[in-house]
């Protein structure tokens, strides 16, 4: 792999269109808050899942959100994708993120990209082979994962809403950093802060099609008390509730990983307000968290 060349900066706006116990850093004054996986740490990996503290958007997106498209400001999401560049230590032009649609396309980055491109592009996957490029997804509710191969240094970053589950976009991640299945086996890999059982609560029809799902069983289904939402719509008897964690962990494994190589940051986005955007808690009002992760070369 030659060396690294970083393209020139250019005009226009970056968005014009709507396991193992992790660790967190100490803030410091003017930092992108953030939770790191302690398997990426080992292997070597710069990385962060961003929270919502550290940053400039006024409310209702305060202070750290990554989203033009639900209402931020421009200059507001530019000074925080800087901030968050500043803590994974690349230039602006070297963090990427795409348009995503609950799918599971892949959008590969090179070096000749730039992210006010690449932000138009349709994707749930991005991955990378170039060195001192960072590969991001942003998410609000649905499950943020990173994905490394210690030996070639790529990543991939992998958004996982409930119709990305279905479509088994987790595996679609891990075989995008390789076909080989002996190659994954080797990878590394980390579930980021996203709505937990405690809070996904969906419908019958929901629940029977995530359970039928690569990587679904009885066993990520529960029933919970009915929520507000569904109390406000004549609900009293328990509702169902779906484990999207255990899926995808479970999705990384049917497509090779070694289930200790998986990492589990803790955190629900619905139960921490403070910290987490979720869209399933503060709807139009909510702001989009990052997660991203550096290729090594």
């Amino acid at each position: 792999m030659g060396p690294h060349r970083s393209p020139p900066s250019r005009p226009g706006t970056l968005e014009t269109a709507p396991g193992v116990a992790a660790c967190s850093p100490a803030p410091t004054p003017g930092s992108a808050g953030h939770r790191l996986s302690r398997r990426l740490t080992e292997a070597g990996f710069v990385h962060a899942f961003f929270t919502r503290t550290g940053g400039v958007s006024a409310p209702p997106f305060d202070a750290l959100s990554f989203s033009v498209g639900v209402g931020d400001s421009e200059a507001a999401v530019r000074e925080n994708r800087r901030r968050a560049a500043a803590v994974l230590g690349i230039a602006d032009d070297r963090l990427f993120y795409v348009s995503q649609v609950h799918g599971a396309d892949t959008q590969l980055i090179t070096d000749q990209d730039h992210p006010a491109d690449l932000v138009h592009k349709v994707g749930d996957i991005v991955v990378t082979r170039t060195a001192g490029v960072a590969c991001g997804v942003r998410t609000a509710d649905c499950v943020p994962l990173l994905i490394a191969d210690p030996l070639s240094g790529s990543v991939a970053a992998v958004h996982s809403g409930w119709k990305g589950t279905l479509l088994d976009v987790a595996r679609a991640g891990a075989i995008a950093l390789s076909a080989s299945a002996a190659d994954r086996a080797r990878f590394v890999a980390a579930i980021g802060p996203c709505i937990s059982a405690c809070c996904f609560e969906v419908g019958e029809e929901v629940a029977t099609a995530l359970a039928a799902a690569p990587g679904g069983s009885a066993d990520v289904l529960s029933w919970g008390p009915p929520s507000q939402r569904a109390r406000l719509s004549g609900r009293t008897e328990p509702t169902r509730r779906v484990d999207l964690r255990t899926i995808v962990r479970n999705q990384l494994i049917q497509a090779g990983l070694s289930a200790d190589h998986i990492d589990d940051v803790p955190g629900c986005t619905v139960c921490e307000p403070r910290e987490l955007h979720s869209f399933r808690r503060d709807g139009a009002r909510s702001g989009r968290l990052l997660s991203a992760i550096v290729c090594r070369g």
